[in-house]
């Protein structure tokens, strides 16, 4: 019996092969990486939706991370542990607990981020050993993105066989869930108990996934932390604007087939197009996105599962919308440029982002810059989906700030002056607090990472977030709408911001989703 169970943790038998783990740096933990979940997009699979992958006889080695997705180096923060960029990049990583087959513990599926252009499942911040130790299996994934996950062309469009072209990086994410829901049995997991979870792009990748028919039926429940398509940022873009931009590439590499475009190395078209950061992203083809997300949403046809969302405190810097880097923000400054930006709104803007001094000028402008790049955003997602999914939703704001190291500042924010930025929380949800030396981690910084861990596994299990020992997480409630601030002392608290959320909303309604 015990040769048995070590054989199903060792040993794993998927639909197209076998495959052998290798155990975490905590023994309790069986870790499987590089797994393909798709035929490699290259050659003439290059933009095209994915493919099953091929079956292989014997055993295959599961012990390292595949190649991340081509991509240019855009993001600091981003340390990788695989070979580096390449198209053969359709791969997942499983860290599973359990002894057996048997066991069906839940999925947390996880999605990374990078704005469709940037990241890969192989981050030491988003390694899923330490979550998988509170009784979830973690699965990550790669998707292709920039030009090789989201090119559009007339031509690509006729030979789709759904006449569309683009979101293969949303597709990949779609088969791989598919590939976890045939599969993860074999590693002791529950199909029918899939939670998916993603930062940034991902979190917006969350919510496309529940909003597709190819990929709404695939998921229990779902996280998203910090983004959706709701409001400008990475908004989809209609078909026939992508496509047009898919001809005038062709047309400036003299390419006038698909195969001479698919005969471009690899290389040299990451080469041609890393200086177009965000030109090649998610459209509304018709097929993937039958509509926008957000009509999709407003009508009640996503996933009705239960949804835990939010964001950090400081998502962008002031300097990025209403400030200068080189000018010195003031209240007259910050004034004229609402009188500027919102005209006969103004003074409705101004008493919710007020500038009576200085200092409250530039807070407003954190705010602003803030709302308008990810809180809005995903504010409107959780309002939508509390409105139309009969299911259980959850907010929260992060609060926590990481503790710089002495001497050490954020490039291009005033020491003192940040919160909770982009993506710091990702350490914390995966308890990789040690994973990032550039930080001072104190025990509250511990605290709050249990605490997330806590949260976050709960909900997968459940659908709720709360459990023993936990500060209470309420669900939302349009009679009392509470938000769950998290950090050391985290507790519920009234919702504050709704009034900017309002008015960047009405904004949106009038200028067709710009604010």
């Amino acid at each position: 019996m015990a040769l048995l169970s070590m054989t199903a943790a060792d040993r794993v038998r998927t639909a197209s092969g076998t495959l052998v783990g290798a155990p975490g740096t905590n023994p309790a933990i069986r870790t499987f990486k590089g797994v393909p979940f798709a035929a490699p997009p290259v050659g003439n699979l290059r933009w095209k939706a994915p493919l099953p992958v091929a079956k292989w006889k014997g055993v295959r080695p599961a012990t390292a991370f595949g190649a991340r997705c081509m991509q240019a180096r855009i993001y600091d923060d981003m340390i990788f542990r695989d070979p580096g960029p390449s198209e053969d990049c359709l791969t997942l990583n499983i860290w599973t607990p359990a002894k057996s087959a048997r066991e069906k513990l839940p999925i947390m599926f996880w999605v990374h981020g990078g704005g469709f252009q940037a990241g890969g499942s192989s981050e030491p911040r988003q390694d899923g050993e330490v979550l998988a130790t509170k009784g979830v299996i973690v699965v990550s994934v790669n998707y292709r993105m920039g030009i090789f996950g989201f090119f559009a062309h007339p031509e690509l469009t006729k030979e789709s066989g759904h006449n569309a072209s683009g979101n293969y990086g949303l597709m990949d994410q779609a088969e791989a869930l598919r590939w976890v829901k045939h599969n993860i049995k074999a590693f002791g997991g529950d199909p029918n108990n899939i939670t998916i979870f993603g930062e940034s792009a991902g979190s917006f990748s969350v919510c496309a996934l529940m909003s597709s028919p190819l990929s709404r039926d695939l998921m229990t429940r779902a996280i998203g932390e910090s983004g959706a398509f709701f409001g400008a940022t990475l908004s989809a873009r209609n078909l026939a604007e992508s496509e047009q931009a898919g001809v005038k590439f062709a047309a400036d590499q003299k390419a006038d087939n698909l195969a001479a475009l698919r005969a471009i190395p690899a290389d040299k078209l990451l080469d041609t197009t890393k200086n177009s950061r965000g030109g090649f992203g998610p459209n509304i083809d018709g097929y993937y996105f039958p509509t926008s997300a957000a009509e999709i949403y407003a009508a009640g046809k996503q996933a009705h599962i239960p949804l835990l969302a939010g964001w950090n405190s400081d998502e962008m810097p002031y300097q990025a919308l209403m400030g200068n880097a080189k000018q010195k923000l003031t209240a007259e400054r910050f004034q004229q440029q609402a009188r500027e930006r919102y005209k006969d709104d103004a003074g409705a803007f101004l008493r919710l982002y007020t500038a009576a001094s200085d200092a409250d000028a530039l807070n407003s402008a954190k705010a602003l810059d803030g709302d308008l790049f990810i809180a809005y955003g995903t504010w409107k997602w959780i309002n939508t989906h509390a409105k139309t999914a009969a299911s259980p939703v959850y907010q929260y704001v992060f609060d926590r700030v990481r503790p710089a190291l002495p001497g050490k500042s954020i490039p291009g924010m005033e020491p003192g002056s940040y919160g909770a930025v982009h993506a710091s929380e990702i350490e914390y949800v995966f308890g990789a607090l040690d994973s990032n030396k550039d930080f001072n981690w104190q025990p509250d910084d511990r605290k709050v990472s249990e605490l997330l861990q806590n949260y976050w596994t709960n909900f997968a299990k459940t659908g709720d977030p709360n459990g023993p020992g936990l500060p209470k997480w309420p669900a939302y409630s349009p009679a009392s709408i509470q938000v769950m601030h998290l950090d050391a002392d985290a507790k519920a608290q009234p919702e504050v911001s709704r009034g900017r959320y309002e008015f960047l909303d009405a904004q949106a309604a009038r200028q067709g989703g710009k604010q």
